[in-house]
């Protein structure tokens, strides 16, 4: 349960950044989709979020 939410908080943090994170690069990688639905946008960058968590996990790793 308590991943799920983690998801679903870390969907919601990169709907709102979107903007932003699309400026430095984030958010166009292979494995980010982006579609309308029922007349919104949404964004799912998967590519985005494995490799933040990827340097997520770095940092934890060296600290």
């Amino acid at each position: 349960m308590r991943w799920l939410l983690v998801f679903l908080l870390a969907f919601l943090v990169f709907n709102g950044l979107h903007g932003w994170l699309r400026r430095i690069g984030l958010g166009r990688l292979p494995g980010d989709f982006s579609f309308r639905w029922r007349g919104r946008a949404v964004h799912v960058p998967l590519g985005s979020s494995l490799l933040l968590s990827l340097l997520a996990m770095l940092v934890g790793l060296l600290v």
